[in-house]
């Protein structure tokens, strides 16, 4: 394998620590984190102008692969996420066929094998994600699953999610929810509340959200087993994660940048690259996600990344929800967290590479000897705009299209390879 230098970027040490340094990077892993190393490398990087981070890792993806390739398939879904400073993601269950088998489970190993890129799948909660059956978790994460979820739908049965989250504790196996009343949404589409109201459409009430992630706390907590709660954009959800943790409950969860960086204000273009599920909230929700990151009670940060073809996004009133989210997420978060909020470039990577690594059990990437060579390299102060041609992910579907983001990754290392590169 080739060696790599990378020469006097801003680091993002192990234990909060940041400080300029070399890096030298051989046979794959790192090998000195050091003040000018003097060793020849195939490869010389100078980065004085950039900050080298841990890689990305993203636990909340849909790749479509199988069943939905045009709209992505691992392949350019994986050259999206390296694109955007990722090394791995972990991919949600809801394929076609959906992954609640060992077949599927192959399947998507072997893709991300031959795209040579992390992919951890992420199987259901129950069989056939209908709801009535708790799938044989044991099994399932022999198979190699990282997870399990239904995401894209709740288990609405109170009984079937507390054996949910009983076998799969007692298998350490973490158990994701998406926390959404499917009685209470009835057919909405976007937040309900003045925008809403303004364009005349049905609304999705934030009580849909805020009652099962209340009713997955409670049931975590008297079963004294833990869960994750996928996506979380209301104010309340936050305030009932944040008083679960302090009473003990092992309760983790995670939000998206959309929900820290957009309002629903956006739904009056009525552009259905701005409907997502759950929906963009209001300003005090926007502002509640970001104190929930602040105060620890939001542990990571994902995309959700969603793609759909135009044509599916054609109809605002009849589009399916979800957006790409992979090449804008770091640039994103640097743009309203690091440069408008205060948090600490150490905050970011424990929000976007090792709590979601931790979540799911999986061995940390640390800027320290001997550690794997998984590697972003960025230029925070690199102002760009967001050009929907310039996408690697086959679908355009961005909430962030045309905007100008503050901060932007040049070079992805995975391997102790260059994988990705825009310097």
């Amino acid at each position: 394998m080739s060696s790599i230098l990378i020469s006097g970027a801003y680091c993002i040490l192990p234990e909060g620590e940041e400080k300029r340094a070399d890096i030298y990077i051989e046979n794959g892993r790192i090998s000195v984190v050091s003040d000018n190393i003097r060793k020849s490398a195939d490869r010389y990087i100078n980065g004085e102008n950039l900050v080298a981070m841990p890689a990305l890792f993203d636990m909340h993806v849909h790749f479509r692969d199988p069943g939905f390739t045009y709209k992505e398939d691992i392949f350019t879904g994986s050259e999206s996420a390296i694109a955007g400073g990722f090394s791995g993601v972990a991919c949600m269950p809801n394929t076609k066929p959906v992954c609640d088998n060992a077949d599927v489970l192959s399947y998507i190993f072997d893709r991300s094998a031959s795209a040579d890129f992390k992919v951890y799948p992420i199987a259901c909660t129950t069989r056939g994600m209908q709801g009535n059956e708790i799938c044989d978790y044991g099994a399932l994460k022999k198979c190699g699953a990282v997870a399990v979820s239904d995401d894209g739908r709740p288990v609405e049965n109170d009984e079937i999610m507390e054996k949910a989250l009983v076998s799969a504790y007692n298998n350490a196996v973490p158990i994701i929810s998406h926390c959404e009343d499917l009685n209470i949404i009835d057919g909405g589409i976007i937040n309900k509340g003045a925008i809403s109201e303004k364009l005349g459409v049905k609304g999705m009430d934030r009580a849909s959200e805020n009652n099962i992630t209340e009713r997955e706390i409670l049931l975590a907590e008297k079963t004294n087993t833990a869960i994750h709660i996928a996506h979380v954009s209301t104010k309340e959800s936050v305030d009932l994660v944040r008083k679960a943790k302090q009473r003990g409950v092992k309760v983790t969860c995670e939000t998206c940048p959309h929900y820290f960086c957009l309002t629903d204000e956006l739904l009056v273009l009525r552009d259905a690259d701005y409907r997502m599920n759950p929906p963009l909230r209001e300003e005090e929700d926007r502002l509640a996600i970001i104190e929930g990151l602040s105060d620890g009670t939001i542990d990571c940060i994902v995309t959700d990344h969603a793609p759909h073809s135009a044509n599916d996004k054609a109809d605002f009133f009849k589009a399916p929800n979800g957006i790409v989210g992979l090449e804008t997420s770091l640039a994103a978060t640097l743009t309203e967290l690091y440069h408008k909020n205060n948090f600490s470039l150490s905050d970011i990577c424990n929000l976007m590479s090792q709590n979601p690594r931790r979540i799911l059990n999986l061995p940390l990437c640390e800027l320290k000897a001997n550690s794997c060579a998984d590697i972003v390299l960025f230029d925070l102060n690199e102002r760009w705009r967001i050009e929907l041609n310039k996408l690697k992910s086959k679908s355009k579907n961005t909430a962030f299209k045309h905007m100008i983001f503050t901060g932007k990754p040049v070079m992805t290392i995975i391997d102790g390879k260059i994988r990705y590169e825009n310097i």
